[in-house]
């Protein structure tokens, strides 16, 4: 898979950026060091103004790639989905059980995130943990119906109907095969964070993982 990956390009909806940040050495920087940034200081700290200044460019010179900073996030969490999306692809597309299929895309999704070298200037772990912390607010936003429309979710939505696709081949009878689907995803991500912030609230542990939690979860409802 990581040789196939090599050719391939993450393509995020032209909407949501005003320069393609993979089309110059400038625009990987601002890519590299916003997930390091936002990972360390976290989004409500994060500006352009101070990425610049670790980048060593003109606050100016950011804002010819992203109009804001809302939307980097929502750069930045979509080609974290496009990523997963390939990974799931290649892994389940010559799988014929059906079963066995859906239970791979789970333990993709759900997979401790380790980094890909395919992809020097991102790295994946952090992406993953920004994810968790921080992809809500890339959606829980007044303009969140327009920018929709406008396709800035169109992978996110894509894995959802990749994984409806999955669970109805399983049980074609089952009446929320959409509902299940965004929960898992979703529900991974609320997992993660509360194994992280408040470890009370879940089973999920070192010993109990997400990807265990929601395998029973789909499996036993799907019976």
């Amino acid at each position: 898979m990581e040789k196939l990956l090599q050719t391939v390009k993450i393509a995020i909806n032209a909407n949501i950026y005003l320069k393609d940040p993979e089309s110059s050495e400038l625009g990987r920087r601002i890519i590299e060091h916003s997930i390091l940034m936002i990972d360390d200081i976290g989004f409500e700290s994060f500006t352009f103004k101070k990425l610049g200044a670790v980048i060593g460019s003109n606050e100016s010179s950011i804002y010819r790639y992203f109009e804001n900073k809302h939307k980097l996030l929502v750069y930045l969490t979509s080609w974290y989905w496009g990523w997963l999306e390939y990974q799931l692809v290649f892994s389940t597309n010559s799988m014929a059980d059906p079963k066995e299929k859906l239970k791979r895309a789970i333990d993709i999704v759900s997979q401790t995130i380790v980094e890909d070298s395919t992809f020097s200037h991102i790295n994946e772990p952090l992406l993953s943990k920004i994810v968790v912390n921080e992809s809500s607010k890339s959606f829980l936003t007044k303009e969140v119906d327009i920018e929709n429309k406008d396709g800035y979710f169109t992978i996110y939505k894509r894995m959802v109907s990749r994984f409806e696709a999955m669970i109805s081949e399983i049980a074609p009878q089952y009446e929320y095969p959409s509902s299940l689907a965004s929960t898992v995803l979703e529900g991974v991500l609320h997992q993660y964070f509360l194994k992280d912030h408040f470890p009370t609230l879940t089973n999920c542990d070192t010993s109990k993982t997400p990807g265990q939690f929601f395998t029973d979860l789909v499996f036993k409802t799907l019976k």
